[in-house]
């Protein structure tokens, strides 16, 4: 990451100094992996393989692809494009393919999980089709829970990052090459990536928040298994001005092919001294970990057993339901972090970027199924006469006409300074007890209570 890059041999590992900055910038969320194919080894057999070296011959058997036809060591490119070649349909290809990745039913490989664990990574890159590295995260940071953003690209349909990555209120994974499906919106073959590379280049086309990022972000190309003039022509892309321009942002490639391509490695050592090259992506992720974790140890002794983490993007069952004003996010998170470490599963909508009759049918079935219903109550719910946070309060009320006498289901609480008495809630939250939770610290109290209710819902 630093000046000193150039004439480094393939083989040789950074040095301490390019180590220490690397970290530093990691930690200060300045760092965007982006993972290519060769960190995807699965077992196969009794042997190690890399991901797409299976589908590849999988594919082939699939389609009747007859391997006598194909280079001793063929990749998918080889499959589609003899299948083409023999008159196939592209289409069946992708539909094909997608059928053998989901009987594989891989597990997320160890570089993967690995790299989901260092958790100052707040975005990520993915030149792959598959969903491994979400699956990754989600077992690491969130016990499994669906709680990363997945965002794909298309030049038939760009899509590109929700908001300014300071703003990305989940770990997210961008498919630059697309991500796999029953259609040819993914790049399989060489014709593929050559097409989603040019419709990068079109500025009508490009996703520009996160090419933004891209450009002004230090970078790991791991294990992206690219071929010379596409790295090239990937880093110009990614950077947006000329590689030996002066810049206060660099990248790491960590490949296992960089030494067969010893042109791409004198040029980068000629032209981009902003580059750094280690030979090995495992073994670079490996030791990256490694690194990161060491620096970590003494923070994790005191690390908070309250910290955030960011509900599942569905509902789980029987949790509980928070409503709340967008406004009071930063006091629902204390109150999610608190009830999770006491061992409550809560759930609330975090985007609240969906609209429409879809959506709202969505929270009156959450409503519906919840165990307990929390009603957050603020000085931001009294200045807002009309929002929807109201609606979903009068999707609990209505609940509760089905419900005996007595039996609770509704938990009001404030987080500010707010009096009940008096307060802009419906009628019937009167009879209720509100519970302080200011800034929405959790009292031994209320996490006692939420127990306790939860045990006799379930017994």
């Amino acid at each position: 990451m630093t000046n000193a890059a150039a004439h480094v041999p393939p083989e040789a590992a950074l040095d301490e100094n390019a180590w220490e900055d690397l970290l530093s910038f990691i930690e200060e969320h300045r760092v965007i992996p982006i993972v290519g194919p060769e960190l995807l080894t699965v077992a196969d057999g009794d042997r190690p393989r890399l991901l797409y070296d299976v589908l590849a011959e999988r594919l082939a058997a699939r389609l009747n692809v007859d391997p006598r036809e194909l280079p001793e060591r063929y990749s998918l490119n080889d499959v589609v494009c003899l299948f083409l070649t023999h008159r196939g349909r592209r289409e069946e290809a992708y539909v094909r393919l997608r059928g053998v990745l989901k009987d594989l039913d891989v597990e997320p490989p160890a570089a993967l999980r690995q790299l989901a664990a260092i958790t100052d990574f707040d975005l990520f890159v993915s030149t792959t089709f598959d969903s491994l590295l979400e699956t990754a995260i989600n077992r690491v940071r969130f016990d499994g829970a669906q709680s990363t953003e997945s965002i794909s690209y298309s030049p038939n349909r760009v899509t590109d990052l929700p908001a300014e990555r300071e703003r990305l209120t989940r770990p997210t994974v961008y498919h630059l090459f697309g991500k796999i499906s029953a259609s040819p919106t993914y790049v399989v073959s060489d014709e593929d990536l050559l097409e989603y590379l040019c419709a990068l280049q079109n500025e009508h086309l490009v996703p520009e928040r996160l090419f933004y990022e891209l450009e002004h972000n230090h970078l790991l190309v791991i294990g992206g298994s690219l071929s010379n003039w596409v790295a090239r022509l990937f880093l110009r892309m990614a950077k947006r001005q000329r590689l030996s321009a002066p810049r206060d942002v660099g990248e790491v490639l960590a490949d296992d092919l960089i030494g067969e391509e010893p042109r791409l490695v004198s040029f980068l050592q000629q032209v981009s001294v902003h580059t750094r090259i280690y030979r090995g992506a495992e073994r670079f992720v490996a030791e990256l970990h490694d690194r990161w974790q060491a620096r970590r140890k003494p923070a994790v002794a005191t690390t908070d057993p309250t910290r955030f983490l960011p509900p599942a993007r569905e509902m789980p069952e029987n949790a509980v339901f928070i409503s709340y004003a967008r406004e009071d996010l930063p006091a629902v998170k204390q109150i999610k972090a608190g009830l999770d470490a006491a061992g409550v599963t809560t759930w609330f909508d975090l985007e609240r970027l969906e609209s429409g009759d879809d959506y709202d049918l969505k929270v009156q079935r959450n409503i519906a199924r919840c165990s307990y219903f929390i009603a957050v109550i603020s000085k931001n719910t009294e200045r807002r006469l009309e929002a929807y946070f109201r609606r979903e309060w009068s999707y609990a009320l209505d609940r509760t006409r089905n419900m005996a006498d007595g039996a609770l289901f509704i938990l009001p609480v404030t987080v500010d300074s707010t009096n009940p008495v008096g307060a802009l809630v419906p009628e019937r939250f009167r009879a209720l007890h509100f519970t302080q939770l200011e800034g929405g610290e959790v009292t031994p109290e209320f996490a006692r209570r939420l127990v306790e209710l939860s045990r006799a819902g379930r017994a």
